[in-house]
């Protein structure tokens, strides 16, 4: 495969075709021809929280059932699915995502472990940003993963697919001290193109059947795509999910980052796209979060008045807004707060604006839609 995206066309979860081009992924990967009974296989879903299938916010099980299916015909007789979540990260927490995704019947179905011990153990890197992450242990214990990620758009980073699923290798809150040491996006892609490095998997099954749209990775609404992408290269695959949305991939922190590095390119070669490539062809109508605006006036500032220019972007930049009506009080946005600026009270979230650095994990993390993206009213007219 190399960097090549293979491009499948899959109308539903319950279409025979899911399998068959699951199968089909494996057998152009040259890295899976080495899978056999001794090999050691972690799969990563984007599991983010606890959502049920239909929401589009997670892998859906029909996807790792495929994966799973076709590890067991090449005789992988050990199979671990580990994600880590946003927010709280111990075995009762996991266990109950793993049930509410459907996974869980999954891996039992076929006798895979659904990873709960929640250990981690440190990796030192060669990264430009980060030279040491602590990872799940399953990460550090496999010989192949195979990174499974749900296309979707993301209020921070623009979209998430392969790259960013792979966030979820860092166990619980230890991701929001990620936010908190890298709070500016571009920083933040660095630190996410480090850990792609660090973690390398060599397969990537994309989950776009039904992906997300919107004010993504959790408050944006499902849009059916009907596709599966497969390859070996994490970033070639992210660059097709850009083509899709409409999304210009250097707009996207972690692809600049890689491009940066000389890891990618600055937008997707076609030529690189195999079988049903009109399955990914650019959707016109895909709407992107509706604070992902750019709002770079550096540029056309007069030279004179750049100096406020920071300022400015700051004061205009998006950032979350909680609707009281809607809020339920569950303090989940608290708990994955990486700067500790909500609070609860009276039953309801609170925001310090001025110490709010603009991650949106409480929008990804909030189990009741509460909490929209607030934009500049610039930006309407």
């Amino acid at each position: 495969m190399g960097k090549e995206v293979h491009c499948y066309s899959v109308p539903d979860y319950a279409s025979a075709a899911l399998a068959a081009d699951v199968e089909d992924i494996f057998a152009q990967s040259a890295a899976a021809r080495g899978l056999g009974p001794r090999s050691r296989v972690l799969v990563k879903p984007n599991l983010v929280a606890k959502h049920a299938p239909e929401k589009a916010v997670t892998t859906h099980p029909a996807v790792l059932d495929a994966v799973c299916a076709a590890l067991r015909r090449r005789g992988v007789e050990s199979i671990t699915v580990a994600d880590s979540p946003g927010g709280l990260y111990n075995p009762a927490v996991m266990k109950s995502i793993y049930k509410a995704s459907g996974l869980l019947a999954v891996c039992e179905r076929h006798g895979a472990l659904a990873y709960t011990a929640c250990e981690a153990a440190p990796r030192k890197t060669d990264g430009v940003r980060v030279k040491e992450f602590s990872l799940l242990r399953p990460v550090l214990e496999a010989d192949f993963i195979i990174d499974l990620p749900k296309v979707k758009t993301h209020v921070m980073t623009g979209m998430s697919c392969a790259v960013k699923n792979l966030f979820g290798t860092v166990p619980g809150l230890q991701k929001a001290e990620f936010h908190m040491r890298f709070p500016e996006k571009e920083p933040f892609g660095e630190m996410l193109v480090d850990l792609c490095e660090t973690v390398r998997p060599q397969l990537i099954i994309a989950d776009g059947v039904l992906a997300m749209e919107g004010d993504g990775p959790a408050g944006g609404t499902p849009r059916a795509l009907g596709l599966v992408l497969g390859g070996e290269d994490a970033y070639a695959v992210d660059l097709a999910v850009c083509r899709l949305m409409g999304m210009p991939a250097m707009r996207v922190p972690y692809l600049a980052a890689a491009h940066a590095r000389g890891l990618c390119e600055a937008a997707l070669d076609e030529a690189l796209l195999r079988g049903d490539t009109q399955a990914a062809a650019p959707v016109a109508d895909y709407k992107l979060p509706a604070g992902f605006a750019d709002i770079s006036f550096a540029d056309k500032a007069p030279r004179a008045l750049r100096w406020a220019v920071p300022g400015v972007e700051k004061w205009l930049a998006p950032r979350p807004k909680i609707h009281r009506s809607k809020c339920i009080g569950c303090g989940k946005c608290a708990e994955i707060c990486p700067g500790h600026t909500i609070t609860v009270e009276d039953g309801k979230a609170h925001i310090v604006p001025r110490a709010c650095i603009r991650c949106f994990c409480c929008h990804e993390m909030c189990p009741a839609k509460a909490i929209d993206v607030k934009r500049a009213g610039i930006f309407n007219l």
